[in-house]
């Protein structure tokens, strides 16, 4: 991983069970309705078969804690990847959600890239994503991180908007 020079000193770690309310809770303040996930999609999609969910959250021990409140759990994660492999070794993106106060903090850069690292791990040798056509933060943060567009998919969203499909092609590090 890069050593970003965040403002906010974070970490990432895997998903545990007891994250779900407050990932949903970052989803449903990342995006409109319509575009955010139910409960139940978030659920199903983080439950997939060759999923993983990555957590990004302050670092609790890089704080003084007589000078500074202790965070609660919602206010500590920063935000969040959900994605798979497929069984034809490619990897698909989900979603990357971050928290407003993080943005431009490079979580969404950090959180990407380790889900790249798997990615290689398991030999996936390029990761899909879709995002929305009007989503011009996260077109330019993508390309940024060398995905191009290679189609638009018509009323993808629930709301009607139409998704980009954007794909990286990995080469192994080895």
């Amino acid at each position: 991983m890069h050593n970003w020079k965040a403002t906010v000193p974070f970490t990432i770690r895997d998903y545990r069970a007891s994250d779900f309310e407050a990932l949903w809770k970052i989803d449903q303040a990342c995006f409109a309705p319509g575009i955010s996930y139910t409960r139940w999609e978030l659920q199903t999609y983080m439950g997939r078969s060759g999923g993983f969910t990555l957590i990004a959250e302050t670092d609790e021990r890089g704080k003084e804690s007589a000078q500074e409140p202790s965070q609660s759990k919602e206010e500590r994660i920063l935000g969040f990847l959900v994605a798979e492999s497929t069984r034809r070794r490619r990897g698909h993106i989900i979603t990357i959600d971050v928290r407003l106060v993080a943005r431009r903090q490079h979580v969404g850069s950090e959180l990407l890239e380790l889900a790249e690292e798997r990615f290689l791990a398991q030999a996936c040798g390029a990761i899909q994503l879709e995002t929305a056509v009007d989503n011009t933060g996260a077109l330019s943060f993508y390309k940024r991180h060398g995905y191009n567009v290679i189609k638009t998919v018509p009323r993808y969203y629930a709301n009607g908007v139409d998704a980009l499909v954007l794909e990286k092609h990995l080469r192994s590090r080895f």
